[in-house]
């Protein structure tokens, strides 16, 4: 897009895996939505070009994994950032994985949503206004993990 990686904000949501959700809806530059954005900065911005950022994001560990045979580092950083949103009582909002009780529809699995985070841990998980398409795949992402846990012999 040819601006400063810290002014694109988008989030992913839901397990941290091949059923993981980008949310297109709510993704923006400068606070402009990425089809009002492209337009207007003469920037193409197609469905295959969202494909291969998704593809790229999802397998992102397994480029890190073959290259450094460890993804320590980046678990570490995110532990620090966690831990520093904590102890600064910061009201950060990160995207972490908690227990999910009726947000979106589903109950009783731990997903990655925006949450608000402080000297309290979780103080708060958002609920973003999704799409319906976003919704029914964070629901499908929901239900792959409920399945996964229900095959665990404990």
């Amino acid at each position: 897009f040819n601006v400063d990686a810290r002014n694109v904000h988008g989030y992913i949501i839901g397990e941290h895996g091949d059923s993981e959700v980008a949310v297109w809806s709510l993704a923006n530059i400068g606070g402009m939505k990425l089809d009002q954005y492209c337009p207007i900065c003469s920037n193409a911005f197609t469905l295959d070009d969202k494909i291969k950022i998704f593809e790229n994001v999802r397998d992102a560990g397994y480029h890190i994994l073959e290259r450094k045979d460890a993804t320590y580092y980046g678990v570490a950083l995110t532990i620090r950032r966690i831990t520093q949103a904590i102890l600064r009582n910061e009201n950060a909002i990160l995207t972490v994985s908690s227990v999910i009780n009726g947000q979106y529809g589903i109950n009783d699995i731990a997903l990655s949503l925006p949450t608000i985070v402080n000297r309290q841990g979780i103080n708060k998980v958002l609920e973003l206004p999704l799409e319906e398409s976003e919704v029914s795949l964070l629901q499908t992402s929901a239900d792959k993990l409920k399945q996964i846990l229900k095959n665990l012999k404990f």
